[in-house]
């Protein structure tokens, strides 16, 4: 992606190098491991808050050395959540609403929001309590390595995700969707869940087809959004946690069902081919 020398978002929020003490998930590991896949890339936090002390402590400065590539990320990450200012503030404008612009949180470790105390194992969120996407920066890293996704169109797909989340906030999507997963079955949550999530990465490739209108993609940045999006599917974290895989607990889709919503938001850049609540088959 050509991001350099293009403007940066001023709705970053610096927090690295803050500590807000312990976060307390019992089980283990392999507990730790299930939340992971459970929360990779927007789910709600506050499903998991019991898991969090009431107790909160004031964050406080620790030392830490500035790392260059680090620094790098920052501005590649306030020039990719910039341009998602641009595109919805079009989008809504086009549709007679107005945008506002979500923030953009970068922590370490753990990090203080309106969804609880969460640590970093958590991965990328959205917060609707505050309206904030929350990134501890060395995700990226796992990105690379843990899940096989590398590339900057990647890193940029993770941004583009969690805003998407942040449209279906706005729209009030979010809020019906919670409604109904109150009164149905955990099956039926899970469903929703899914189909909220597939939403959001729609709306990541309506981003990514708005980022190609400007001339700023490369040869295989496309290709970059496509492999992050397939390995984060339900599917494939399962059976490399476990060896077995149960549809009936996806929360977020098969590799193969993120990477069709996002080729279609891609394809199409048109918000009404998103509606993944009222099609039979996604």
């Amino acid at each position: 992606m050509r991001w350099r020398g293009e403007r940066q978002s001023t709705n970053i929020e610096d927090r690295r190098g803050l500590s807000g003490g312990k976060v307390a998930v019992g089980g283990g590991l392999g507990t730790l491991l299930v939340i992971v896949i459970a929360l990779l890339f927007g789910a709600d936090p506050r499903q998991f808050l019991e898991q969090v002390p009431t107790d909160q402590p004031s964050q406080v400065q620790t030392s830490r050395p500035q790392n260059p590539e680090e620094e790098e990320l920052k501005q590649f990450v306030a020039v990719v959540l910039g341009k998602s200012e641009d595109v919805w503030t079009q989008i809504f404008q086009q549709n007679g609403r107005q945008y506002r612009e979500p923030t953009l949180v970068l922590f370490t470790d753990q990090v203080q929001s309106a969804c609880g105390n969460m640590g970093a194992a958590v991965g990328p969120f959205y917060c609707p309590g505050d309206e904030k996407v929350y990134i501890d920066l060395s995700f990226y890293e796992e990105l690379r390595q843990r899940f096989r996704a590398p590339g900057d169109f990647a890193q940029a797909y993770v941004v583009a995700h969690e805003v998407g989340h942040h449209v279906q906030n706005l729209l009030g999507i979010s809020d019906r969707v919670t409604a109904l997963q109150q009164r149905g079955s955990e099956a039926q949550a899970n469903q929703l869940s899914v189909r909220l999530e597939l939403q959001a990465d729609f709306f990541a490739g309506m981003f990514a087809r708005y980022v190609q209108n400007q001339g700023l993609l490369e040869a295989g940045d496309i290709d970059e959004a496509l492999q992050a999006a397939s390995a984060v599917g339900d599917d494939r974290l399962q059976r490399q946690a476990t060896g077995r895989v149960m549809p009936d607990s996806f929360t977020h889709g098969t590799s193969e069902q993120r990477l069709r919503w996002f080729r279609r938001g891609y394809e199409t850049g048109d918000m009404r081919q998103g509606d993944t609540f009222n099609t039979p088959s996604l």
